[in-house]
């Protein structure tokens, strides 16, 4: 066991001197990070108009009041104009983008070739009709193609919404069909772990669910591969185009035949930008919109003050195009880094990082956790300043390996998610780095820990609230006129306050910890635990692969702790049951010891990894496997069988 809070890293001066926080620090006259933080949320206008002018956002900012109304009725900059895509692409050249697949296949595209490729393709969408406003949806996997796609989209102020191809159909569907795209842009298939998964029919169901569709741009992925050329050069067959009963068929060769010119449609601060979704494990996703300006500011800010990336970086995120980071890592093209984009499985991504020079690398937290528990180290990285994780919790023992195997690198676990595409909380070159330990809340981030009663508490488990907010938030739900959804999504427990469903202890230094998700938290006795120190103890044996720990009390009832494992080998012996009792009981506490623990052949998880803990908890008490959670949404629908009391 690692003791939490043990320091592992401390910038040196010269780290502090070079960050870029530490210049934007001088610029607007604070001398610490602390007194920053204070004074972005408690001067929210001044605040965002700094971080515009501070980037000098490319657009108009207008001479309206930059934030009108409370949450969740906010407006910002009113009179307002810019792109996402003008803003993107405004850098010289240089290398942009580099794809790595798992076949060994390489491909660097400079700005120049990106922002060719982006007018062409943006020439071949006015073709088939696409203007502002318009939804054009992706099923891609994380390819150039997906990213040219949506800065052409976003050049015309059109919606991009995208999905992965290891999603179902259902779960596509579900998600589309709430948008009406007019435009569906799809690969044949992807690769995955040495295999290769042929999505054609799973293309056509999705198109036939789609009446809306002006067009469907099919991209031979799987068949150009095999045939060793590149995707946009080749063509969907007849077989394939009359598969698909709405609008016509073309290929990405196709829709990017014509040049022209590249120029992008300003729109207001609140434009929809893209619509991201919820889980939908436990009903229809909920259709997350943000909005031009917002995301803009925002990854700004993050990726400049938060992962120090600029001009010369190279950042690496292992993620697809189905998860929030995804959006987050193209943002590098907004601070002028170059973009590492990877598709395939995830079996040795500290090569990727050591191949590119990789200057930042973030993955999730259960990669971390599996190289450190199979020793998979990585090679000498001398380009990495700095790592990141998200996900889920990053248990101590995760960040004192990487501090071992990487050293003198710093490691930032940040939380924050689909809801505002970035981090609440999270780190700074200027910030130490403890085990367990968030360093920080984000600038411009109203972070509080609220009691049961709606109070603010230090140094206590509570709600993670935000009392402010912030320009990322979703400008609405698609398809919610009213925002009822959206107010019931956030703010049913505290009027005009975000609550976003996690546990958070902040202490006086603004350093903080995530427990994990309020609403699966345990409560034993009235003591509220968090799920990750479960894990953090149980899948430190061996003989453990995954966990999952469920309290079936209910409100003024108590419960069973019903703890769940699978076997990396062997089986739950009388032995080993009373191993796991006892490093629970003696490193936790005696509240801590499960009822029952029980062998399962698997972990729910969604295809982003997380673990289903509520859904669970709800089939245990009487809900319907069925009704429970979206299989379209998991990664292994067929594990819930064995959750069924």
């Amino acid at each position: 066991m690692v003791a939490e809070g043990a320091l592992l890293w401390e910038p040196t001066p010269s780290v502090v001197a070079n960050a870029r926080i530490t210049r934007y620090l001088d610029d607007v006259g604070h001398a610490d990070y602390q007194s920053a933080w204070q004074w972005s949320v408690e001067n929210p206008a001044e605040f965002w108009t700094s971080i515009w002018d501070y980037f000098g956002v490319i657009g108009e900012r207008g001479d309206g009041p930059v934030m009108t109304g409370t949450m969740p009725g906010v407006d910002w900059f009113t009179g307002s104009s810019l792109n996402y895509a003008e803003n993107a692409l405004s850098r010289e050249n240089g290398p942009a983008v580099v794809f790595h697949s798992e076949d060994g296949t390489r491909r660097v595209i400079t700005m120049a070739e990106l922002r060719e490729e982006v007018a062409r393709v943006r020439k071949g969408l006015v073709r088939l009709g696409v203007g502002k406003g318009d939804r054009v949806a992706g099923y891609l996997p994380n390819i150039p193609e997906a990213l040219i796609a949506f800065l052409a989209t976003a050049s015309l102020g059109a919606i991009w919404s995208a999905g992965s191809p290891d999603f179902g159909v259902p779960s596509i569907v579900d998600r589309f069909t709430q948008i009406e795209p007019v435009v569906l842009i799809a690969v044949d298939g992807y690769r995955y772990g040495g295999k290769s998964f042929d999505r054609s029919a799973a293309v056509a169901e999705i198109a036939a669910a789609l009446p809306s569709l002006r067009a469907t741009v099919w991209i031979p992925y799987l068949v150009a591969a095999q045939e060793g050329r590149p995707p946009q050069l080749a063509e969907p067959t007849p077989t394939h185009a009359a598969a698909l009963p709405h609008g016509e068929v073309i290929g990405w060769e196709g829709l990017r035949a014509e040049q022209g010119p590249l120029e992008f449609e300003r729109v207001p601060f609140g434009h929809p930008l893209w619509i991201l979704y919820s889980s939908g494990t436990t009903g229809l996703p909920k259709p997350i919109v943000h909005g031009h300006g917002g995301v803009v500011l925002e990854h700004l800010k993050s990726l400049s003050f938060h992962q120090d990336l600029g001009q010369g970086d190279v950042f690496f995120w292992y993620t697809t195009t189905g998860w929030m980071m995804w959006n987050y890592l193209i943002g590098g093209l907004l601070v002028g880094s170059t973009v590492v984009l990877y598709d395939g499985a995830p079996t040795d991504l500290w090569a990727i990082a050591e191949a590119e020079n990789v200057t930042y690398f973030g993955t999730g937290a259960p990669y971390i956790v599996s190289c450190m528990k199979n020793d998979k180290r990585p090679p000498a990285l001398p380009a990495l300043k700095g790592m990141g994780s998200t996900g889920s919790p990053l248990p101590p023992e995760g960040f004192a390996w990487l501090a071992d195997v990487l050293p003198g690198i710093p490691v930032g676990s940040f939380s924050g998610g689909t809801d505002v595409c970035t981090g609440f909380v999270g780190a700074t070159p200027l910030h130490p780095i403890r085990a367990g330990v968030i360093p920080c809340r984000s600038l411009g981030a109203r972070v509080e820990s609220f009691d049961p009663a709606g109070k603010p508490v230090i140094g206590e488990v509570g709600e993670l609230v935000l009392t402010q907010p912030m320009p990322s938030m979703p400008v609405m739900f698609w398809n919610d006129p009213s925002g009822e959804r959206y107010r019931d999504s956030y703010f049913d427990v505290y009027p005009g306050v975000w609550r976003h469903g996690d546990w958070i202890k902040i202490e006086q230094d603004g350093s903080c910890v995530i427990y994990g998700r309020s609403d699966s938290t345990l409560n034993r006795g009235g003591v509220r635990m968090g799920t990750s120190e479960f894990y953090r103890v149980v899948e430190r044996f061996p003989e453990i692969a995954d966990s999952l720990v469920i309290d079936t009390g209910q409100l003024g009832q108590e419960g069973r702790l019903l703890l769940y494992v699978t076997m990396a080998s062997g089986e739950v012996t009388p032995e080993l049951e009373s191993r796991l009792k006892a490093a629970l009981r003696e490193e936790l506490s005696p509240r801590h010891v499960p009822n029952e623990i029980i062998a399962v052949p698997g972990i729910p998880r969604t295809l982003s990894g997380k673990k289903l803990e509520v859904p669970v908890r709800k089939i245990l008490l009487g809900t319907p496997v069925d009704q429970a959670a979206n299989p379209d949404a998991m990664a292994n629908p067929e594990v819930l069988e064995h959750f069924k009391p």
